[in-house]
């Protein structure tokens, strides 16, 4: 790909689809688990923690790859950049308070735990919703004003080495996906490897479907 391309930036739009909904979920799945039930607890939880993983990756990345370029070529931009620094911090502390959080209630499933963690995620829910709405309003146009498709791409490649479980690289993908338009599901497959593309048509469509079923039903 040429390095004067224009990064194809929403992608990332598609990207943060996922952790707006799954944390917007999460809290009311969380609170619906019964007291006592450690088998729900453990299957919420893994599912909370595996976002919340993903979540911490996609930020580092950023960090690592993002910020950097921006704030040696929008200069005029840098108190938007360093605002966009302080908010992942705070997401940060946000985020690990729910995984100190979640195994304590996993491996109880105690109202206590229960009704805490709920409340971290929700309090991290509305950081991230404010973060990523200005990111998508301000940061974007900058990435394709100042930055080049390869530069764009290789914070994309890295979020998709970040899972290392076969099969949760494949429900993420599902994530991904489920509210996209056929056009933007047609363009993000085409962007995979063949070997996955197939996958996801032969097996992978189906065992999110079945995943899904089994993490938002009603306890």
């Amino acid at each position: 790909m040429s390095t004067t391309a224009v990064p194809d930036t929403h992608e990332m739009v598609i990207i943060h689809r996922v952790f707006r909904r799954e944390l917007g979920l999460l809290p009311g799945l969380i609170s619906q688990v019964t007291v006592g039930d450690t088998g729900r607890a453990a299957l919420v939880g893994e599912h909370l923690t595996d976002i919340v993983s993903s979540l911490h990756h996609h930020h580092e990345g950023e960090d690592d790859l993002l910020w950097p370029p921006l704030l040696a070529t929008a200069t005029l931009e840098k108190d938007l950049i360093h605002r966009m620094e302080s908010q992942h911090a705070a997401l940060s502390t946000a985020l690990d308070q729910i995984d100190k959080l979640a195994p304590a209630w996993a491996a109880t499933a105690n109202q206590a735990d229960r009704d805490a963690l709920a409340t971290a995620v929700r309090d991290a829910s509305t950081i991230l919703e404010e973060h990523m709405g200005e990111e998508e309003q301000q940061i974007l146009p900058l990435v394709r004003q100042y930055l080049t498709a390869e530069q764009w791409n290789k914070l994309g490649e890295r979020g998709a080495k970040s899972i290392e479980d076969k099969r949760k690289r494949l429900l993420f993908l599902g994530m991904i996906l489920e509210e996209c338009s056929p056009e933007e599901e047609r363009d993000f497959l085409k962007k995979m490897p063949a070997p996955v593309r197939v996958l996801w048509k032969v097996v992978g469509r189906r065992a999110y479907d079945g995943y899904v079923r089994m993490i938002r039903r009603s306890s």
